[in-house]
């Protein structure tokens, strides 16, 4: 059986890193840009940032999925939104939000109903990263 990490050998500054190993689901053009739907991933460190840094220095996906700015991370909708809405809306700070139509989402819930990219990964958790092919009449 796995652990949650794997500690590995102290580095020459005398730290330790830990690696956490998940599976990574990629939908629509992420898929497109990694060339697989689905694959086991690796890393030093144990939350969602640490997966992104490490996966976007690989992969060549960060524009398809974070959002720099507000206006990348929002888009119009059809209805008017309520005066008061239900539930607790909190959103993650600009830099760390999806851009429009994308989501970050681990073991299947997004990331801004966690920790954002503060979110502690285990080994085996699933994330997913998807940013589907949308087609407007």
């Amino acid at each position: 059986m796995k652990t949650a990490t794997e500690r590995t050998a102290e580095s020459s500054t005398g730290e330790t890193g830990e690696r956490t190993t998940v599976e990574v689901r990629c939908t629509g053009h992420v898929r497109g840009a990694v060339g697989e739907p689905r694959l086991e991933y690796t890393f030093e460190g144990t939350t969602l940032r640490d997966f992104l840094d490490a996966f976007f220095a690989e992969y060549d996906v960060k524009d398809l999925l974070i959002a720099e700015t507000e206006e990348d991370a929002t888009t119009s909708g059809w209805a008017s939104p309520p005066d008061e809405l239900p539930g607790t809306w909190k959103k993650n700070p600009e830099g760390e939000q999806t851009r429009q139509f994308a989501r970050v989402a681990v073991n299947g819930q997004f990331n801004e109903h966690l920790a954002g990219l503060d979110t502690e990964l285990e080994a085996d958790d699933r994330v997913s990263l998807m940013y589907p092919f949308i087609f407007c009449c």
